[in-house]
Parts: C-alpha cells; structure tokens; sequence
C-alpha cells in the first residue's frame, strides 16, 4: 500500500476543512471613524423624525459625511408608530433609524415587539446618565408647556394656577392639540391624571376650599381635564396652529395655550411672541424624552449608528452642527456635557413633570376614552 508523504497528508486535510468565516464587527462597540467605511459601502441611511428639524441635520451630515446619503422623512409619532407597525408586518423596514417622542407606546409596543433595537454611541455613553441610556437612547428633552404671548403679557404669565383655565376668565381662550391626533398630548392629559394629588392641592390654593369631584371621576387630574373641556377648551390640528393663536403679535387679549416651549425659537422669523409659563402651580406641563432606536431590520445597521452618533452631538459644549437645531431655548441636552442654552430656564429650574413612560402607558388608554368622551 503506497504511503502519502506527511506535507501531502496535511495538504489534503486542508483542502478538505470547510472554509473559516470572515468574523462579522460588533458595530455597537465600533467608533464613528470605524463605522464610516462601512457606511460608506451601504452608501445610504433613512431616518423617520418627528421633527421637521432634521432637514438641517440631514444638510450638515453629509457635509461632515461625504458618501453616506442621509434621507430624512418628517413625521409624526403616530404616523411614525403607525408606519413602522405596517412595514414590520408586512416584512420591509424602509427606515434605518428612528428619531421620535411618544415614549410610553414605543417602549411597550415597537420596543418590546423587537421593531427597533436600542444603540447608544460609545463616545458618548458615560456622558449620559442611565435613565438617557435605557430602555432607548434619549436624546434630548422636549416639552408639552404653558406658553402666553409676552407682548399683551410683559410682566409675566397671566396665570399662577393651572386652575385658572378653568373659570369664566378663560372660557374659550385655552387652545392645545387635539390629544387623540398626537401622543405628546395625550401624554400631557395623562400626566394631569398622574398628578391628581398635586392638582387637588393646586385646586384649594386657587379656590381656597377641597375639590369636589363629578360622579364618575377618580381623582383631580381627571376633574382638571372635564372642566378645561367644559369650559370651551379650543383643539386644534397642529403645534403651528396654537403657537399662532397664542404667540401672534398685535394681540390686546391673546389666549394662552399648550405647546413646545422650543417653539420660541421662531419667535421673530414667525411675528411671534411666545413665552413659557414657568411660575404656574403645580405645574407648566410635561417633560419628555425624544429617542433614537435601530430599525432592527435595517438594510443600513452601520450608516444608522453613524447617523445616531452624529445626532448625539460632536465635543464641543454646544453639540456642534449635529445637535445645533436643538440647541435652542427649551431644548434640553441629555448629555451632561452639553450647557443649557443661555436664553432659556435652566433645566434645574423647569417646573414641567418628568414624565415616566411606563406609568403613562399603564393609564393612557383609560385618558383617551375620557378625551374622546368630552369631545
């Protein structure tokens, strides 16, 4: 029996080994100058936002990253929930990234489904506290506030007590968004109800005597949100829409209503002259993270990490050309690195509730039926 040499035996063996496989990056660990050959190869990222202030982002990031198209679309939360719901089921992911508010509904629907996968950029991760970092990365604060017109009001807000909307003096002169068309909104009536032992405590400083409640309502926050709409509360399609009617200038006897305190930004592009109530009993309004996610199907994963990392912000104390347009007055940076704008209430001194997503999600529901019953 001839023999094999040794040299031809190990020749054989090792044509016959399967092929070993390229091991794939873990792009959660990789750094924005890593990920950037590789987003370069996908050529492309998608982004759905819920502010139409992406646009900008969309224009600075391709400055900073030639080769990598960046296609935003400005949406709503809801449409953006609805969306992403349609294109998960029907198996396509359209969207690389997700740049929304909405909280309670995208942790307990599209996060925990496994739509969209949490990332937090490494550069920035122990710039953030966890609650930022978890469940979903939050990039900024965003509000749902008390906000007057400052010319027809220059000594300050024309209210101290949330319960002032609901008397005669106010009647028909309180507009917002229609809660049931926006989830910020709805967000915003839940956390009345959350609060009911602070809004009672805000009804016998107003009215100096406890707060009855109507048959059928559980608490103060409820009863806050039956008498705002049983005194003409005026709802509207669009932020836009009550910013106008609140903010507009020439105005003898403006209402007063909820919208974004950032929305102050426009003041002079607009003829506007928003102002937020920030001395209001018990509060002004809501708190509330705006977050970045991975679709988790996305046909981008390493152009979607670059994009999110450049949203978080360059190093600079202001954020740089990824954060600049939400570097405004009533924006609030996540990061602990990044100051407060100067021409704002610093966050420390904010009087909105923070909201906590869980506890709204538990009780959202119940407020809606309740809206839409008083509608």
């Amino acid at each position: 029996m001839r023999r094999l040499p040794i040299p031809m035996i190990a020749m054989a063996v090792l044509m016959s080994a399967p092929p070993v496989l390229a091991q794939e990056p873990d792009l959660d660990a990789l750094s924005a100058e890593e990920l950037l050959p590789l987003a370069r190869e996908e050529g492309r990222v998608t982004v759905y936002s819920f502010t139409s202030r992406i646009a900008r982002v969309e224009t600075a990031f391709e400055e900073v990253y030639p080769g990598v198209d960046m296609v935003s679309n400005d949406m709503s939360s809801t449409e953006q929930i609805t969306r992403l719901r349609t294109e998960a089921a029907a198996g396509i992911a359209n969207a690389d990234v997700v740049y929304i508010s909405d909280t309670p509904v995208v942790i307990t629907e599209l996060l925990e489904s496994g739509i969209v996968a949490p990332y937090v950029p490494p550069r920035v991760a122990d710039r953030l506290a966890e609650e930022f970092k978890s469940p979903l990365l939050a990039q900024r604060l965003s509000t749902k506030v008390l906000m007057y017109n400052e010319e027809a009001h220059p000594d300050g807000a024309p209210v101290d007590n949330l319960w002032q909307l609901t008397t005669d003096d106010w009647s028909g002169r309180v507009v917002m968004v229609d809660p049931l068309q926006r989830g910020d909104y709805l967000d915003l009536m839940t956390e009345f109800v959350l609060r009911g032992e602070e809004m009672a405590e805000a009804y016998e400083a107003q009215f100096g005597a406890a707060i009855e409640l109507d048959e059928g309502v559980e608490n103060a926050g409820e009863q806050f949100i039956v008498d705002l709409f049983a005194n003409d509360l005026i709802l509207v399609g669009s932020t836009d829409a009550v910013n106008a009617a609140v903010g507009r200038l020439g105005q003898a006897n403006p209402p007063i209503g909820f919208t974004s305190y950032s929305d102050r930004r426009d003041n002079e592009d607009e003829g506007w002259a928003l102002q937020v109530a920030n001395e209001v009993v018990p509060s002004n309004g809501i708190l509330f993270p705006a977050v970045l996610a991975i679709v988790t199907e996305a046909a981008n994963p390493a152009a979607a990490r670059l994009a999110i990392d450049f949203l978080m912000g360059d190093d600079t104390d202001t954020g740089g050309p990824g954060f600049a347009p939400f570097y405004v007055p009533g924006d609030y940076a996540t990061r602990d690195d990044i100051a407060d704008y100067p021409d704002a209430v610093p966050l420390d001194e904010f009087i909105a509730w923070r909201i906590d997503p869980q506890a709204t999600a538990e009780i959202r529901r119940d407020v809606a039926d309740l809206v839409l019953e008083l509608q």
